[in-house]
Parts: C-alpha cells; structure tokens; sequence
C-alpha cells in the first residue's frame, strides 16, 4: 500500500527502492526556476512578469510563486517602479564566477582598476555571450557618469562602441541575428543606428585603428571608446572601454584617453597568449 510520503518500488533484484516524493518534487521545483531563469536571461535580463508567463508557458500565478522564492534567494530583483524583474547578485556572482574559469574574466578585472586610474575615466569590459555584447565588470571614476548599463546589460551591436568591436572582429555568422533584430522598428537610441555604408566605413576604421569610438552614440553627452583584446588563437576574447565625456575637453584628452585604452588591451591580449602577426 503506498504511503503519503513515500513511493515503494522494486529494483531488478527484487530489493525494495524507496523514492521520496518530496524529494522528487523538490528536484522539479529546482529545474522549473531554472527554466525561468534562463528565460529571463534569454529576454536580455530584464522582463515583466507578464512576457516571463508567455515565454516559459507557465500560468502567471506559477511563475509569480517562483519568482518570490528566487527573488528572496538573491537569483533575481524586481524594479521598484516599473515591477520588472532581473537577474539577481547572487545569479551575477555564480555566473562571474563560472566565467572567471573558462575565459578572460580574472585579467580583466585586475586590469580595469588601473586602467580606471590612469584615465580617471568609468571603464568596462564585456564579452559576447549567446545573447550578444554582455557587459560584465565595470569600474567607476570620481567623476559620475549617468549610465543605464549595468554588468549583465546586453548592448546593442551598431549603437555602441563596445559593439562595433564585436561586429567587427567577429564571424557575421555569430552576429548578423542579432544585428537584425536590433533593427526592427521601436529601438529607441540617441542617435539613429548607422546605414549599412557607414556601418561598414565604421568596422573599417575599427579595424585600421584598433579602436571604436562613438562620441554620445547611445547617451547625448557620453562618449566612448572601445578596444579588442584577443587570445592566442587570434580570436576575440572580450572588449574594453572607456566611458566619459572626453571629446569636448580638448585632444590631447581624446589622445590619452586612446592610447592608454590600446596599451591596456595590448597587455591583455598578451596575458592571453596573443602573439600579433609581423
């Protein structure tokens, strides 16, 4: 007779196996957070309720009762005001820490302190990630600027500077899908997204110049530039960047700001076994 609490079975030795449905139970509960979890990334880690529900195909109520247990577990946070939901520290803290054995992460984070001192400027640093330019470290300077990025921020591919390093260095089998869903009507940028020419002229002159470098691309008065580090395939590891609002100062500013961004990436790029071709 099966019990509220346990499911008797037979192994093929005929020696009693004893699952705890309690158990069971806890091991689906474990994979259906998963399951909203990776679709809150999937959604570029930021999502109302509502889409999460569409998205997972779960009843709203289910989801909701999921996201409160996550939310409490510090996997995700919820906006105040808009009542979106987002990947939580502690999911960040796993995700950087899972990155920091498999990649470039640990270099990166000893590097940008230095570079942030040298410049007195904000810098990043992202990677491309299955949902694209993923900013994942940043280190912030004594002059605030107002930025709405955080680590985990998706960024756009034509619209920033970190992008356009990206789409220039890597495969277009890696970025076009991105880069075409980013251009559907409804993206609000400052600026508008370059034609295909210019766009073209820009990785061009990325390529030459080692450097990206939009003056208020994606915020009016915020500059940036960006720069590739590589491994020791060759291949694009992550890229760096300098945030602020240096091109109306004067141009030795714009100079410093450039060149310490290259000789930081030059270093990295190094550190990773990097050899440039002579």
């Amino acid at each position: 007779m099966k019990s509220a609490e346990h499911d008797a079975r037979r192994t093929k030795t005929g020696t009693p196996q004893v699952v705890d449905i309690a158990e069971r139970s806890g091991v689906q509960s474990v994979a259906i957070a998963a399951t909203i979890l990776k679709t809150l990334a999937a959604e570029g880690g930021v999502a109302p309720l509502k889409r999460l529900s569409s998205a997972t195909g779960m009843p709203r109520a289910k989801v909701h009762r999921y996201l409160a247990s996550l939310r409490s577990s510090g996997l995700i946070a919820q906006d105040a005001e808009s009542g979106e939901y987002r990947i939580g520290p502690a999911a960040i803290t796993v995700g950087l820490v899972g990155l920091g054995r498999t990649g470039p992460v640990r270099q990166l984070l000893d590097a940008l302190p230095r570079l942030r001192d040298r410049i007195n400027e904000t810098v990043t640093a992202a990677i491309w990630s299955e949902n694209g330019p993923t900013l994942i470290a940043m280190e912030e300077c004594d002059r605030a600027v107002t930025m709405n990025v955080r680590i985990g921020t998706v960024l756009p591919l034509s619209a920033s500077s970190i992008g356009r390093v990206f789409l220039a260095h890597l495969p277009q089998t890696m970025t076009q899908r991105h880069l075409t869903a980013e251009r559907k009507p409804g993206r609000a940028y400052a600026t508008e997204p370059p034609s295909d020419a210019q766009l073209q002229k820009m990785l061009s002159d990325i390529c030459e110049q080692g450097v990206s470098v939009g003056y208020g691309a994606m915020l009016p008065g915020v500059d940036a530039m960006a720069a590739p580090v590589f491994d020791y395939r060759g291949k694009l590891a992550a890229v760096i960047c300098a945030v602020g609002r240096f091109e109306g100062i004067d141009a030795s500013a714009d100079r410093h700001v450039r060149q310490s961004l290259l000789d930081a990436a030059n270093e990295l790029s190094k550190q990773l076994g990097f050899v440039e071709a002579r």
